[in-house]
């Protein structure tokens, strides 16, 4: 039986994540923090640890004792006031964490981590290719430009090692959170566009992205490969609203606020959160990310090197999201 090492266990696809694991029959050991929730993963886990990341020593001595098969590494900060506070942690501890799992004493066979199309980001509109692993990166949001660090420091420092680092397009699928306002304001009878430039976008649900980080523990790779993943589809900016309003046969007055109103708003909301804790809705770089033109995405090396077959398009996907989100009470 292999014996797994999940981070973010307690988050939207490490959830996914480790129920799945589970019912392939791996051992599950999930990091998490003291303040984390249990309750939708407490059946799937074995044992729950709280390991410091900032801390070495402490990683390799838990790799040594506990002596994993695999790493799946999904924690991330995905919203942050600071780069610094960005970049320490989706940078330095996932540098640490390798560090320590490729240390002496430490029998690992493969380290999968989760980074993010945000890490590229998106091409134009009318580019005769798709986000391929190949594509110059240009990410457009904080968020984006600490993946893109991570990415360049694994292949600076880690380059000979085991290690998958897959890339992920929108994740959707039930308990998501973010993409979930946009449902939410649909159900209340609204479907606002900014701007009405068209969109090439792309989705996956959590399931097939599960599905896949799983196969980059268990398949045979070389050493250090990076994979783009989708479910292989384009959509447009409307499909998510036409599949709702399909799903529930509701109606929504669809709007397209112009996108100089919009920008001037997350001007306005930036300065007024500029004190506080917490990241707007809506911020330049946010709204950058929302109206990017083209965010297609080229998954042929995840099928061939590692057989990916997705198994939802978005109209399945979604469809079986929304559902969960009426029978949990969520819409």
């Amino acid at each position: 039986m292999a014996k797994v090492f999940i981070t973010g266990a307690s988050g939207f696809v490490g959830s996914h994540l480790v129920e799945d694991v589970k019912k392939i029959g791996w051992e599950v050991h999930a990091a998490i923090r003291q303040s984390s929730k249990t309750e939708d993963i407490q059946a799937f886990v074995d044992k729950f640890v709280y390991p410091d990341f900032g801390n070495v020593q402490e990683l390799t001595a838990l790799f040594q004792q506990e002596q994993y098969d695999y790493i799946i590494h999904a924690a991330a900060l995905t919203k942050s006031k600071s780069e610094a506070e960005m970049l320490r942690i989706n940078v330095g501890m996932t540098q640490n964490l390798m560090q320590a799992a490729f240390e002496e004493g430490v029998h690992l066979k493969r380290f999968v981590y989760v980074s993010s199309l945000a890490a590229i980001g998106p091409v134009a509109y009318d580019s005769a290719k798709a986000i391929s692993e190949d594509t110059a990166y240009r990410p457009l949001t904080v968020y984006g430009r600490s993946k893109m660090t991570s990415e360049e420091n694994i292949i600076k420092r880690f380059s000979d090692k085991p290690i998958s680092v897959f890339r992920p397009t929108a994740v959707y699928g039930p308990r998501e959170k973010d993409l979930f306002i946009l449902f939410d304001t649909l159900n209340k009878g609204l479907d606002p566009y900014i701007g009405s430039n068209p969109q090439k976008l792309s989705f996956i649900y959590v399931k097939d992205l599960v599905n896949v980080l799983i196969k980059g523990c268990t398949v045979e790779q070389q050493q250090l490969e990076f994979y783009n993943i989708s479910d292989g589809n384009v959509y447009s900016k409307y499909a998510m609203a036409d599949i709702f309003r399909a799903t529930f046969k509701k109606k929504a007055l669809r709007l397209h606020i112009p996108f100089r109103i919009v920008s001037y708003v997350a001007r306005i909301s930036q300065l007024l959160y500029k004190n506080s804790s917490k990241t707007p809705v809506i911020y330049p770089e946010r709204l950058g990310e929302l109206t990017a033109e083209n965010w297609s995405c080229d998954i042929s090396k995840a099928k061939t090197k590692l057989g990916f077959a997705p198994q939802y398009n978005l109209e399945k996907g979604l469809t079986t999201t929304l559902l969960w989100y009426k029978d949990n009470k969520w819409l």
